[in-house]
């Protein structure tokens, strides 16, 4: 018997429309573009740069029809909530434990990755140990209150901002006047000399698409953070604009500095090419500040993603499709026992990943692995949200008359972005690299639906 989710405790309104901006940069901003750039470099070479422009318009439109959604009902897992209504129950129910899988695959993800980077500075650090530290770390900040994490994230997202904003400036110093490199201004000529422009053709641009997508999964946490912000609406508008021109400019900017500076088919294919391209350039005190970044990079998403999934998880327990533990409130007022169990799968599956690390020759093929797996799940709120936008069109023509947000070139924009979400998972099955991450995803899928279908057909029965 279904909960009433009306009984379900109410999260308290206390984060700020800033720290609403920093919690979606946060989660989009972490290490699909610091270590996954790695892959998508090598998969296409320079034209990266119009791959992650590519995806940029597809957020863009998904962004928008949220936003749109949001503005007239924002709600704490609100993407999850429109799917259920505005698509099918089914729909509402993958979105949110595509949401849970997807963000404990991605905090993994992160954490392995902050262990890589300690090593930077600290070449022999234990890797298992720094990465329970990091883990109790992001658990106590979760634990403590939405304000607590809203700040700590807040802070997590503007040392990555401002640190990206300094590196794409000296990049384009080095560029064009060539400081720190002896003088000599490094140019253009890295973007077509070495193999030409679009170096892995049309099948690699597409195979670069599905990292590119990855890394700006997390976006969608405005419509999560909305039940914990005060005045929603205008806080809405002001983020879903702000947040897509400044992840368009960080991720766009940084990668064209990387792609210029150095020779894309010489970069390392372990760690991350932000380190390595000033490193190369022999700034090397600049290398340690990006590795820095990073860092807090790789902390900023996983704890995004550790607040993103425990909300959709204390959800599922108050709609009877969780257990009714992961349903507690403490008296922070936060879902502790979510958190408490979505860092416990982060904890099982970084174990796993430290396991699998010792028969793995290659990190960053590693990598590409593990954090595949979660794009396709992570692509399912993303299709929701476009299909429940045609439907809640459809549902509020009076409402969207008078509607100061709406998505342009409906429905056109809808469809378009669907497609091509398709098409990208389609390349992904094709790609060697990320095949067996997208059987997993799709096995994923396709089990929860099966749970969901045999559920209900026996509270039916």
């Amino acid at each position: 018997m279904k909960q009433n989710i009306e009984k379900a405790p109410v999260l308290r309104r206390s984060m700020t429309a800033n720290q609403m901006e920093m919690i979606s940069l946060g989660g989009a901003i972490g290490v699909g573009l610091f270590m996954g750039s790695s892959s998508t470099i090598k998969w296409t070479g320079p034209s990266v740069i119009l791959a992650y422009m590519f995806v940029g318009l597809i957020l863009y439109i998904v962004m928008r029809a949220l936003g749109e959604m949001i503005y007239v009902n924002p709600g704490t897992g609100s993407f999850a909530d429109y799917a259920a209504e505005y698509v099918h129950p089914l729909a509402g129910y993958l979105a949110k434990w595509a949401n849970v899988f997807e963000y404990i695959v991605v905090g993994m993800s992160e954490v392995v990755a902050a262990t890589e980077y300690l090593k930077y500075w600290w070449p022999h650090t234990n890797s298992f140990i720094a990465g329970i530290i990091v883990i109790l770390f992001l658990v106590a900040a979760n634990l403590a209150s939405a304000k607590a994490y809203g700040s700590l994230e807040f802070w997590f997202a503007m040392i990555k901002v401002v640190t990206i904003i300094m590196m794409i400036v000296l990049g384009l110093v080095i560029i064009f006047f060539g400081w720190g490199n002896g003088g000599h201004p490094v140019g253009l000529s890295n973007l077509w000399q070495h193999g030409g422009f679009f170096t892995g053709g049309v099948q690699g641009f597409f195979f670069s698409m599905s990292i590119i997508v990855g890394s700006y999964q997390g976006i969608e946490l405005l419509g999560i953070s909305a039940g914990e912000v005060a005045n929603p609406q205008k806080a809405i508008i002001k983020s879903v604009k702000s947040v897509l021109f400044r992840i368009l400019i960080f991720y766009v900017g940084a990668i064209f500095v990387i792609v210029t500076i150095y020779p894309w088919n010489q970069l390392s294919t372990l760690g991350s090419p932000f380190v390595s391209t000033f490193a190369k350039v022999g700034i090397t005190a600049a290398a340690s500040v990006i590795n820095f970044v990073v860092l807090t990079a790789a902390l900023s998403g996983a704890n995004s993603g550790i607040y993103s999934s425990s909300r959709m998880l204390f959800k599922l327990a108050h709609e009877g499709d969780a257990p009714k533990f992961f349903g507690r409130v403490s008296k922070h007022v936060v879902p502790d026992a979510a958190i408490l169990g979505i860092s416990g799968g982060i904890l099982l599956g970084f174990i796993v990943d430290m396991v699998a690390s010792i028969y793995s020759k290659s990190t960053a093929n590693l990598f590409v692995v593990v954090f595949s797996s979660s794009v396709l799940p992570g692509m399912v709120p993303w299709f929701v949200i476009l299909l429940a936008e045609l439907r809640f069109r459809k549902g509020n023509t009076k409402l969207m008359a008078t509607h100061p947000f709406k998505l342009p070139l409906y429905p056109l924009t809808n469809y378009f972005a669907i497609v091509m979400l398709l098409v990208i998972v389609v390349f992904m099955f094709i790609n060697p690299d990320t095949r067996v991450s997208v059987v997993v995803g799709a096995a994923v899928l396709v089990l929860a639906a099966a749970i969901y279908l045999i559920r209900h057909r026996r509270s039916a029965a």
